[in-house]
């Protein structure tokens, strides 16, 4: 359903925005960590320790794809909000367009370089070939992943946060269900965990096209409409490639973290992979209410309604803000019983590594959550290079510290790595907001 933020209440707008991407985040993350737990427990703690050292690859490729479709989006928001409809289509077809050739680049590089990369990630040599082997299947579903994201940021782009969240879900609760049959129940190896994960983004990206092309009139396009315009690609690039390196600063600190845990031994290892899943409830519902106030501020600056984007973004942040109270206080409660969901708890080491890292990390959520709240402005506001700099600023302190303080603290040393990141990048964000507030851009 097609919702214009430029004007009504301006917290139902966000918060009926946010909801679905929080749930669609959630289904998809339960499939994730739901995936980890078969592997980890009809497989083993090698096959859990492989699919955790790909996912920081996998990341950087559905990050990065991720931010260009958010440039996009960000384009066809404002559009939208200034009712120029015409250009909301043109910039959809650019997107498309760029996304075919984009994505096969992708496909191929990917194919050829999954081995070295892992091998200079100092993965064990008794899963390396497995994880190759997962990682190069997942690289073929770039093109799905690619289009799915592009049809259902256009989608958000007019307000339409609901309908993806519907395919994402059916999508991910079949996921699921095929890994229980072919691994739990038929005992197929890790290798079908990727096709299950590629078969189910291929369905997602379908099923977000036809919905369009039955239902959003404004989004359809015909043959003659799918055609580059070269001053859009030029915005697109330029918003979405600067989002795009700010989308992948993140999973390439983690492969440069996951460097500094893969020497710690295959434990530690499978520890990092569960709490990763579990950190992720908290980042990405933190995301998806940055992404509602980034929609918000693109339709309203569009629409060149500049005292409800600063009354949207202060209801963001106390939304951020209530979100962090609940999973702090739910991971804090049920950090054990989470971590033996993974290994099961025979697997004592394990369950103590994750749940002495959750527990400290649980407190420090707060700073993700405030800093994403920025970001989404930053975002809607076109400033696409703060972003870029305030994620830098804190993947790299981040990475800096791991390195200084897992050797005489272990895992416990990432978290608090992590929350000298966010403090840092906050010093940075708040002084250049109320900057740009003064200066009226």
């Amino acid at each position: 359903m097609v919702k214009d933020m430029t004007e009504g209440n301006i917290p139902r707008h966000l918060i009926s925005y946010a909801i679905p991407l929080i749930l669609g985040n959630l289904f998809q993350l339960t499939y994730n960590a739901v995936d980890s737990i078969i592997v980890g427990r009809f497989i083993g703690k090698e096959a859990l320790a492989a699919v955790g050292t790909t996912s920081p690859v996998m990341n950087i490729i559905i990050l990065g794809i991720s931010g260009i479709c958010i440039g996009a989006s960000v384009l066809m928001s404002g559009f939208f909000g200034a009712k120029q409809e015409d250009m909301v289509k043109r910039e959809m077809a650019t997107t498309a367009v760029f996304g075919v050739y984009f994505s096969l680049i992708v496909v191929a590089l990917g194919i050829l370089v999954t081995k070295p990369l892992l091998k200079a990630l100092y993965v064990p040599h008794e899963i390396l070939d497995t994880a190759s082997s997962y990682l190069r299947i997942i690289f073929l579903g770039a093109p799905f992943t690619f289009f799915y994201n592009a049809v259902a940021s256009a989608l958000k782009s007019v307000g339409d946060s609901r309908t993806p969240l519907k395919f994402l879900a059916f999508c991910s609760v079949l996921n699921g269900v095929l890994d229980v049959i072919f691994i739990g129940v038929l005992g197929f190896g890790i290798t079908c965990s990727a096709v299950t994960t590629v078969v189910a983004e291929a369905l997602s990206a379908v099923l977000c096209i036809v919905y369009v092309y039955r239902q959003i009139p404004l989004l359809q396009l015909t043959w003659k409409e799918f055609k580059v315009d070269r001053g859009l690609l030029r915005q697109t690039l330029q918003y979405g490639s600067v989002t795009a390196l700010q989308q992948s600063c993140q999973p390439i600190g983690k492969l440069l973290i996951q460097g500094a845990v893969n020497p710690m031994g295959v434990d530690v290892m499978a520890a990092f992979n569960a709490v990763n899943k579990i950190d992720a409830y908290a980042f990405t519902s933190e995301q998806s209410i940055a992404n509602a106030i980034t929609t918000f501020v693109a339709q309203n600056s569009g629409a060149g309604r500049e005292d409800r984007i600063r009354k949207g973004f202060r209801a963001g942040l106390l939304l951020e803000f209530g979100y962090w109270i609940l999973i702090c206080a739910a991971i804090l409660v049920l950090r054990v019983p989470l971590m033996k969901l993974f290994v099961g708890g025979e697997a004592k080491e394990i369950v103590a590594l994750g749940s002495g890292y959750l527990g400290i990390m649980a407190l420090f959520y707060i700073f993700p959550g405030f800093t994403n709240g920025m970001q989404g402005y930053f975002r809607g506001k076109k400033h696409m290079k703060m972003t870029l700099l305030g994620t830098f600023i804190q993947t790299s302190l981040r990475v800096i510290f791991v390195y200084i303080l897992t050797p005489g603290t272990g895992l416990s040393g990432v978290a608090f790595a992590c929350a000298i990141g966010w403090s840092a990048m906050l010093l940075v964000e708040v002084p250049y907001y109320f900057h740009t507030r003064k200066h009226g851009v």
